[in-house]
């Protein structure tokens, strides 16, 4: 993986060029994001865009998304956009994470952008905005901070 800095924003080069078929393929295969409604909307090198559409059961008494929702999508938009640098064959987990709700999570739907902020050989560092959209508005929810560690992968559940 190759990283250069081009203007404000980082540029990165992943080391596997069929990243973003295995992204999808992981996504797809995961049954906690399946069980919350988290849909996939985008993957680039060092970047990842999620939703989560709202629902009763992963609300709050007030009628906001849960925090625990918040952060699990920021935990995951993160994670995501880590591992699609790494080689085939590695796989990534979260060492830290950090979450400040900023504003309520109010809303049709919550969208969480993940960037990896450096991307070194075993830990990786990323920042991730969810955004609540209301009335096709989007608003600051809260920001993330998080480490993340290259692993070997095992095989997924499942599988042979």
């Amino acid at each position: 993986m190759r990283q250069s800095r081009h203007s404000d924003s980082l540029k990165f080069e992943p080391s596997d060029p069929n990243f973003a078929r295995r992204v999808r393929e992981a996504f797809a295969g995961h049954a906690m994001l399946a069980s919350l409604g988290v849909e996939f909307c985008r993957i680039e090198p060092g970047f990842c865009e999620l939703q989560l559409p709202y629902r009763e059961d992963i609300s709050q008494n007030h009628g906001y998304f849960n925090g625990g929702a918040i952060a699990t999508l920021a935990d995951v938009s993160g994670g995501f956009a880590g591992w699609s640098l790494l080689p085939e064959g590695m796989w990534i987990v979260t060492v830290e994470y950090k979450t400040n709700i900023v504003a309520p999570g109010r809303g049709e739907r919550l969208i969480g952008r993940g960037r990896v902020v450096r991307a070194g050989r075993s830990l990786t560092t990323t920042e991730i905005e969810i955004l609540a959209v209301e009335n096709g508005r989007e608003t600051l929810c809260a920001t993330a901070l998080q480490t993340l560690m290259a692993v070997q992968a095992q095989p997924l559940k499942g599988t042979p």
